[in-house]
């Protein structure tokens, strides 16, 4: 198994900008997926890397200002998010799976990090 702890979470105004931090607890080329939930919706996809970092796939709604990265060495995953809006607002989940290939259904995913809380305001 491998734990994941998210940072980097808070308030920002529209416009801003926020770079999350997944650590993990050891090293691994697992997959890794970037989620987030808001107040009575579902888990919703948002980024997802490959375990080497060659590949990664982003929700339409985030694509041209999110990124997903990751340092396998430093044994973390980030999520940049630029030109925040506040439909953004949402607590950020850091989730990984046993495959190396990435997908964007929640289910597939084993591991689960805490989450952040991301607040755009206006």
């Amino acid at each position: 198994q491998v734990q994941l702890v998210e940072s980097g979470g808070g308030l920002v105004q529209t416009g801003g900008s926020l770079r999350l931090s997944c650590a993990m607890s050891r090293r691994t080329n697992q997959a890794m997926g970037w989620f987030r939930q808001a107040p009575g919706k579902e888990r919703e996809f948002v980024a997802a890397i490959t375990g080497t970092g060659g590949t990664t796939v982003y929700a339409d709604s985030v694509k041209g200002r999110f990124t997903i990265s990751r340092d396998n060495a430093k044994n973390s995953v980030y999520l940049q998010m630029n030109s925040l809006k506040p439909e953004d607002t949402a607590v950020y989940y850091c989730a990984s799976r046993l495959p190396g290939t990435p997908t964007m259904n929640p289910r597939t995913y084993d591991y689960w990090g805490q989450g952040t809380q991301v607040t755009v305001s206006s």
